[in-house]
């Protein structure tokens, strides 16, 4: 906000637009008091002035008035500007009672708000002390994900961060013209200085005003935060100091006239303009042609008294008194008000008369506004004018830059320690591990999966607060923005399927990601997702608040995606979701979904509307932050959450043939009370102010999967696998084939020949009838000593090395004791899975990598791959008998490899020994969450290959036209047998650049999810 006010009449440095004079102005005092009204009213909610928000602008075109004219005076009366004096004085005169402000909020959020909104205002501090606090909120208010936040006692100083990110490009750039082009006879200097700046203010005039018209467009709140698009106003105010209108003559009522036009204009925006206009687009030119002109009709000519002495000028009217105490107070209240408003409202707002969750009336917040003036007049008395006018301070620029570096250092170390308190006292941010989450119930009132007669465990909420604001569905970026017009391919599982499950809505529909994924990964399906943000699936014309405008994008998208569906294979479920809220009537909203319904059900395939789950409308894990030992006081009013849903009563009236709908809506808001609870079985159920976590869903994945298989839609899977546990969450792929039992072909044509889901007691070994260990440090005979690679870990059959965990995944450990390093390798009993003549054998497993990374990590090897059965016959022959690695990592690195080795031990056409490799693989999330591996042998006629997988997407081939025949046929025409093992050391991670030391870190195990093998006959889709 630009608040460069004068020191007085008799200083006169801060004003005037003439290299000839300098005169101070009282009524740009008494302007800068309309323009804080103005923005005061707005935020207090006054009747008549939604458009309150310009005084921004007024604010923005007085502080390019003002600065500009005090260095073009400088420059008229030195012939350069020294920089170091510049902002020396900006520095005393603004930043120190914005670090009293910044200080006091980052004290008082300690008191007055819940941990995780702590954290969150902690960050608005350190961004508001940088100058950089517009672009922190750009980035929230640009974000759908961000958009349930609460509001930020800070956002005010957004303007503050523009105005400082301005004039360290304006300052440094006028004294460079300066500099390099002024002239050093002094009575040429005004007219020189003039010519060489105003062109550069008006060529930045124009380029920002098309930017923010632009951004206006295509995404309101960067066009409203962004520097670039609202430096065209302060380059306005310069051009009102550069060009001289002093000398210009005109008829004194014109002036007057002018005036008055524009303080009507500014009152007119103010009453005219609301949260619906576009803005700061063209719209902005009005409020800014009004404060440019009330500032140019008071300039006086040559030989004229000062304008604020006219009968009937505008300028008078600001120059009185009352207007100009308001001016002088204006920055010290525009700092103060908002904080005040916002933390009071936070704390105290059902005791002042607010709804519950609801805002408080405008008679409360203008009685709030007025009580923030005793802190403005404390800071501006005892904080501001000490330091602008003591002498000792403004005697040398140092000391003016030593208090500004105070004032910026100060509310940084105090929000860094109030923040890293906080983070503590939250507890762990990491993501959830949805493997490490307790099975949930298939039906009945509870959420999870119980004992009969045994209670429920304490224990914290699952997810953490913390964690819970980032618990969003794997699915990347497959929930598209809001500019986005199509949607990627995004297929998740077993993606050669037929066979595919459609998941299509809003975020409301994406939040099932996760649930489907695994379902569909238990039948050997496919996931396709379309989803959109804030985009409603029922054609329904609405404005997008990250675009600021009508969702054009989304009615693209909607159409483009029907379209993809009605060209498509047919799929053999689609599942349909929404928010059930972008239209109050029930008419417009039902014959939106009938638009959509039709092309849908012409498909022919089991539609599934999934019924909108309740939406809170308050941010739930920062309440429940505040109430970790009581959630329920956390719970919401269940009218206001669960609003009537016509389209389920259409489908349930039977008037939409083919459509079905399921609601989970019972167990997330039981019984019949008055509210329903944030909190159920100890599983936090939402992200935000909307949206289910994903924890919350993979709970539910039972329970949906009852639902749907009970309407129809769903075949029943050949085996569930562990309630509630999703073979891959978080990890965009699938168990892929094998649907049927073993020995018989699936629906889709696949033969499962083994599948081991790794259930036991925790402790226990895996499957003796399915694996064998490999013991030492060689295979018998040790025909290769430390596995043929350099390894130093000593292979173990011990359950501290590879053991069940009792949820379904098996854990290889490396262990260290004393200094000797022991891990875990094990080997299917069976060697004989091949691929059949013509067909393809798939080899596939669900893994999480051993968590640990840096350092600690140096030596890590986790490994899933197989060998060619020739090489249990004496153990020896490699390369020549084949190695697949499916999956290698090493040394932490968020990366993995697949290769194929062949051939001859050097070099040959498998160029040994590194072998055929696909390269690193970015995968910066599999160290924490599972991801699904897969190599298959494809033999196909004429077009033999090796694919390599990574959730579904091939990321490397080897065909058989890269090798001689025989070294193809030595390598896959035959069976193999599978391995997976974590090595500690070897020619690999020494590769990498890391070797084991002191800081390897043991005890991180390779996790497990499940092993698939299958075949199929005829070939497969790449």
């Amino acid at each position: 906000m630009a608040f460069p006010v004068a020191p007085g009449p008799r200083s006169g440095t801060e004003s005037g637009p003439s290299p000839h004079r300098s005169a101070f102005r009282p009524d740009i005092e008494g302007l800068r008091a309309v323009a804080l009204l103005s923005v005061l009213a707005f935020h207090a909610g006054l009747p008549g002035t939604a458009g309150g928000f310009v005084g921004v602008d007024v604010f923005f075109v007085i502080s390019g008035y003002l600065i500009t004219g005090l260095l073009v005076r400088e420059a008229i009366a030195t012939g350069r500007i020294r920089l170091g004096d510049f902002f020396s004085r900006r520095a005393r005169r603004l930043l120190p009672s914005a670090a009293v402000v910044l200080a006091t909020v980052a004290a008082a959020g300690a008191w007055l708000t819940v941990p995780l909104q702590r954290t969150d205002l902690e960050r608005d501090v350190l961004a508001s002390a940088l100058s950089a606090a517009n672009w922190r909120f750009v980035a929230q208010r640009t974000d759908y994900l961000d958009a349930g936040l609460a509001q930020s006692p800070l956002l005010h100083f957004w303007s503050l961060a523009v105005e400082e990110q301005f004039y360290l490009v304006w300052g440094p750039l006028t004294a460079l013209l300066v500099l390099l082009f002024g002239t050093p006879r002094a009575a040429r200097r005004g007219r020189a200085v003039r010519l060489l700046l105003a062109p550069a203010a008006a060529l930045l005039a124009v380029v920002s005003v098309t930017l923010a018209v632009r951004w206006t467009d295509t995404s309101a709140s960067l066009a409203y935060l962004g520097t670039p698009s609202r430096a065209w106003q302060f380059a306005v105010g310069a051009l009102l100091a550069l060009l001289p209108w002093h000398l210009v003559r005109g008829p004194r009522p014109l002036r007057l006239l002018c005036g008055w036009a524009g303080a009507a204009a500014i009152v007119w925006c103010v009453a005219a303009y609301d949260s619906a206009t576009p803005y700061p687009g063209r719209a902005a030119l009005v409020p800014t042609a009004g404060a440019a002109a009330v500032i140019l009709a008071a300039v006086p000519g040559r030989d004229e008294r000062p304008a604020h002495d006219e009968r009937f000028g505008i300028a008078r009217i600001l120059a009185r008194r009352a207007p100009r105490a308001v001016g002088r107070l204006s920055y010290n209240l525009y700092l103060w008000h908002w904080p005040v408003l916002v933390l009071a409202e936070s704390r105290f707002g059902e005791a002042l008369g607010a709804p519950p969750g609801g805002p408080l009336g405008w008679p409360a917040k203008a009685a709030l506004t007025l009580v923030a003036v005793l802190p403005a007049y404390a800071t501006m008395r005892w904080v501001e004018q000490p330091l602008r006018r003591s002498r000792t301070v403004s005697a040398h620029p140092r000391r003016g830059l030593s208090v500004g570096v105070s004032a910026v250092v100060f509310p940084i170390v105090l929000a860094l320690v109030v923040g890293t308190t906080t983070v503590r006292l939250l507890g762990p941010g990491t993501p959830v591990d949805p493997a490490g989450l307790p099975p949930g119930a298939t039906s009945g009132p509870s959420l999870l999966a119980r004992t009969p007669g045994v209670p429920l465990a304490d224990g914290p909420v699952l997810p953490g607060p913390a964690q819970a604001r980032k618990d969003f569905p794997p699915d990347g970026a497959c929930e598209v923005a809001p500019a986005v017009t199509r949607s990627p391919q995004c297929l998740f599982g077993n993606v050669t399927s037929p066979d595919r499950i459609v998941l299509l809505g809003d975020s409301h529909a994406g939040q099932w990601f996760s649930p489907l994924l695994a379902l569909a990964a238990r039948r050997g399906w496919a996931l396709q997702e379309f989803v959109k943000q804030g985009c409603p699936l029922p054609q329904l014309a609405v404005d997008n608040p990250q675009l600021g405008r009508g969702y054009r994008e989304c009615d693209t998208w909607r159409a483009d995606t029907l379209e993809r569906l009605r060209t498509g294979p047919r799929p053999r479920l689609i599942v349909i979701g929404s928010l059930n809220r972008y239209t109050a009537d029930p008419r417009r909203l039902l014959a939106g979904w009938e638009t959509t319904l039709a092309p849908l059900r012409a498909l022919g395939a089991p539609i599934v509307y999934v019924e909108d789950t309740p939406v809170p409308g308050t941010d739930i894990p920062a309440c429940v932050s505040g109430s970790p030992d009581s959630p329920g006081d956390c719970a919401f009013g269940r009218a206001d959450s669960r609003q009537p849903d016509p389209l389920a009563r259409r489908i349930a009236a039977g008037a939409l043939p083919g459509v079905s709908s399921i609601s989970v809506n019972p167990v997330l808001c039981p019984g019949n009370g008055p509210t329903c609870p944030a909190v159920v079985d100890r599983i936090l159920l939402y992200r935000d102010d909307s949206h289910l976590t994903n924890a919350a869903a993979v709970v539910l994945t039972p329970r949906l999967e009852r639902l749907l298989t009970e309407s129809g839609a769903l075949p029943a899977a050949g085996r569930t696998g562990t309630p509630g546990t999703p073979p891959g969450p978080g990890t965009g792929g699938g168990t892929g084939p094998g649907a049927g039992a073993a020995g018989r072909p699936g629906p889709d044509g696949w033969v499962r020949l083994l599948r081991d889901d790794f259930d036991g007691p925790a402790g226990s070994p895996p499957s003796a009838a399915n694996w064998i260990h490999d013991i030492g440090t060689c295979y018998p005979g040790c025909p290769a000593p430390q596995w043929g690679t350099g390894e130093i870990e000593t292979m173990t059959d011990s359950t501290d090395n590879v053991r069940l965990d009792g949820r379904g995944v098996l854990e290889i450990v490396p262990t260290r004791t004393d200094g000797r390093w022991s891990s875990g390798r094990i080997e299917t009993r069976r060697s004989d899975f091949a691929a059949p003549s013509g067909g393809v054998l798939r080899v596939e497993a669900s893994l999480a990598l051993p968590d640990v990374t840096g350092p600690e990590a140096a030596g890590y090897w986790p490994a899933f791959w197989t060998l060619g059965a020739p090489l249990r016959n004496g153990y020896t022959g490699w390369p020549a008998v084949g190695e697949l690695d499916v999956m290698e990592s090493v040394n932490g690195r968020a990366a993995v490899f697949g290769t194929m080795h062949c051939g001859v031990a050097v070099g040959g056409p498998c160029r040994e020994p590194a072998g055929l490799g696909s390269g690193p693989q970015p995968c910066p999330t599999c160290r924490t969450a599972f991801h699904t591996y897969a190599v298959e042998v494809d033999r196909s006629p004429g077009a033999e290959e090796v694919r390599w997988y990574l959730d579904g997407r091939v990321h490397h081939r080897v065909t058989a036209r890269q090798l001689p025949a025989g070294t193809w046929r030595r390598a896959i025409d035959h069976g193999l047998f599978l391995i997976l093992d974590v090595a500690v050391g070897g020619g690999l991670p020494q590769a990498d650049g890391a070797t084991p030391g002191p800081t390897t870190e043991p005890g991180h195990p390779l996790r497990v999810d499940h092993v698939t093998v299958a075949v199929r006959k005829g070939g497969a889709p790449g």
